[in-house]
């Protein structure tokens, strides 16, 4: 039991680096967006959409090795870092369902002003890296808050 406990530990934090990491290679991509030829814009965009796909699958990889975790370890549902992480990730779903499709759509439709997407993706992808930021932070400190 305690190798699988460990061993549940570790595939969480390889989601949670899964889900978080990917996104700071989005950030110089998304300045290449603004003068991007046609065949350069399909790559980066791409790679975007990867990139995001990537992250939510390794979110579900991070939340059912996370209720595994509470149900086998010594938390409860309770306690606060964990009620503060179901908060902020269930904030995030709602963010992400609606964060990048349309920002990406504008880059591939003309008549749209790319610096102008750029700029709106750019702030999607930090308040998204920093409501996981926020989550790991939760979860790697365990604060006691009530």
């Amino acid at each position: 039991m305690e190798f699988l406990y460990r061993f549940l530990i570790f595939i969480h934090v390889v989601s949670a680096v899964a889900s978080i990491g990917p996104f700071f290679i989005l950030l110089p991509i998304i300045k290449k967006l603004i003068h991007a030829k046609e065949e350069e814009l399909f790559a980066y965009l791409s790679t975007f959409k990867f990139v995001v796909r990537l992250s939510k699958h390794a979110g579900h990889v991070l939340v059912g090795s996370g209720v595994l975790l509470v149900l086998l370890g010594p938390w409860t549902w309770g306690t606060p870092w964990i009620v503060m992480t179901l908060v902020i990730m269930f904030l995030s779903l709602f963010f992400l369902a609606r964060a990048f499709t349309p920002k990406l759509k504008g880059f591939e439709e003309s008549g749209h002003d790319r610096s102008i997407l750029a700029k709106k993706l750019n702030q999607t992808v930090w308040i998204y890296i920093s409501l996981l930021l926020a989550m790991l932070w939760f979860m790697v400190t365990k604060p006691y808050l009530w």
